[in-house]
C-alpha cells in the first residue's frame, strides 16, 4: 500500500491510500475555500458524567447533494471535490465540517460550577472506500476491504499518538434511515479527546471479570462461550467468528471479533487483516438479502482506549442495524431514549437463523 499526504486549500489534511506504488498523487486543490472552523466545545454534564460536544457550525455541512454534486467523488476539470485526483482507491481527509478539530482558539469559561466547560480538542475524519459513487462496502473486493483495514489502523496510530486524544473511534453509517448526510460510500473516525461513556462502561465490565476471575479478559471469554454454543454464531474462519450477542439491543446486531485478544487495529497481524474481509463481506451480503433491499447499518469498532486499560480491551466490530422489518424501523423510544434500557422485537437466536439462511 502506498501512502501519499498532502494539503487541501484551507490548510486540512488529505491521505491517500493506493494499491499501486505507481499511483501519482501530485494533483492541487484548486478551490477557493474559507478557513476552517476552530474547535468546538465540550460541556460536562455532572449529572451523567459525560462530556456533550457542541458543533453548532456542523448546521450548515452538505446534506444529501445529488450524485453530479457529491464532494466525496473525484474532481474533474469542470466539478471540483474535496478529492483533488481524477480518481483513487481509498481517501482519508479532516473533516470540513468536524464535531472535533486540533483548531483550539480560545479556553472557554464554564457555564456554572458544576459545568466545566473545554474546548473540542481532537480530530474527525472521512473515510472515503472507493471512488465509485453507486457503490456499497458490500461490492468492495477483499483486496479493497484490506486496504480500508490497513487505512483504519495507520489513522488509529497517528491520531493515537495526537497530544490530548484518549480514544480512536473508527465507524461507517449506512443508508438515510441511520441519518447519512451523504450517500458516497465512507465512513468516519473520531479521535476523542476522553474515553467514551460506552467504553468506559466495556472497561469496568471487563475490570470486574479480570478481579472475580483472577485476570480473566471478560470479551475472550464471552466469545469463547458463543463459539462453543454455536446457536447464535453466524459465520466463522480460523482468525474471526460473527455472532449475534445472546443480549443483543438491535434487531439485527452482529459483532465480528478476532479470535485472538488484541487491543485495536494496528495489532492485528497479516493473516487477521488478510482473512477479515472475506468474511465480512459475506456478513454484509447476509444484511443485504434479509429484506431483499439495501439494509441501513452502523458498523463501530470497538477499540481499546489510547493510554488507560489497555490490557482489558479486545477488538471487535459491532454491526447493526434500526430495520426489524421490511416495512418497520426499530426506534429509540422513550425507555431507549430516555433509561437507557434496550428492548428488542426480534430474539437474537431467531436473528442468527434468519443471518445463517441468506
Amino acid at each position: 500500500m502506498k501512502r501519499t499526504a498532502i494539503s487541501l486549500a484551507d490548510g486540512r489534511e488529505l491521505i491517500y491510500f493506493d494499491e499501486r506504488d505507481d499511483a501519482v498523487r501530485d494533483q492541487p486543490d484548486r478551490r477557493a475555500l474559507p478557513p476552517p472552523p476552530p474547535a468546538s466545545q465540550l460541556r460536562y454534564d455532572p449529572l451523567t458524567d459525560e462530556w456533550v460536544a457542541l458543533a453548532v457550525h456542523r448546521q450548515t455541512r452538505t446534506f444529501l447533494p445529488p450524485a453530479d454534486q457529491c464532494p466525496l467523488c473525484p474532481s474533474t476539470s469542470d466539478r471540483l471535490s474535496e478529492i483533488p485526483a481524477p480518481e483513487y482507491a481509498v481517501a482519508v481527509f479532516e473533516n470540513r465540517f468536524p464535531a472535533l478539530s486540533g483548531r483550539v482558539v480560545a479556553e472557554p469559561a464554564a457555564i456554572t460550577p458544576f459545568t466545566p466547560v473545554r474546548p473540542g480538542q481532537g480530530r474527525c475524519e472521512v473515510v472515503c472506500f472507493t471512488d465509485d459513487h453507486d457503490a456499497s462496502f458490500a461490492a468492495l473486493p477483499p483486496s479493497r476491504v484490506r486496504t480500508v483495514l490497513d487505512a483504519l489502523a495507520d489513522r488509529t496510530t497517528v491520531l493515537g499518538g495526537l497530544p490530548g486524544v484518549e480514544q480512536v473511534f473508527c465507524f461507517e453509517n449506512r443508508g438515510v434511515e441511520i441519518g447519512v448526510t451523504l450517500h458516497h460510500p465512507h465512513g468516519q473516525i473520531y479521535a476523542y479527546p476522553f474515553v467514551t461513556p460506552r467504553t468506559r462502561s466495556l472497561l469496568g465490565a471487563a475490570r470486574r471479570h479480570a478481579e472475580r476471575t483472577g485476570g480473566g479478559n471478560l470479551y475472550a471469554d464471552v466469545l469463547a462461550a458463543e463459539r462453543a454454543a454455536g446457536e447464535r454464531v453466524v459465520a466463522t474462519n480460523p482468525h474471526w467468528t460473527a455472532y449475534v450477542p445472546a443480549a443483543a439491543r438491535w434487531p439485527f446486531e452482529v459483532h465480528v471479533a478476532p479470535h485472538r485478544a488484541v487491543p485495536d487495529l494496528p495489532a492485528l497481524t497479516e493473516a487477521e487483516r488478510d482473512a477479515f474481509g472475506p468474511l465480512y463481506l459475506d456478513l454484509l451480503r447476509r444484511f443485504d438479502g434479509l429484506f431483499d433491499t439495501p439494509m441501513p447499518y452502523i458498523a463501530a469498532w470497538h477499540q481499546a482506549p489510547v493510554r488507560v486499560e489497555r490490557e482489558l480491551g479486545h477488538l471487535h466490530l459491532q454491526l447493526f442495524s434500526v430495520r426489524r422489518a421490511a416495512d418497520k424501523l426499530k426506534y429509540l423510544a422513550g425507555s431507549e431514549s430516555a433509561m437507557g434500557v434496550f428492548i428488542n422485537d426480534i430474539a437474537p437466536e431467531r436473528a442468527a437463523e434468519l443471518l445463517r439462511a441468506m
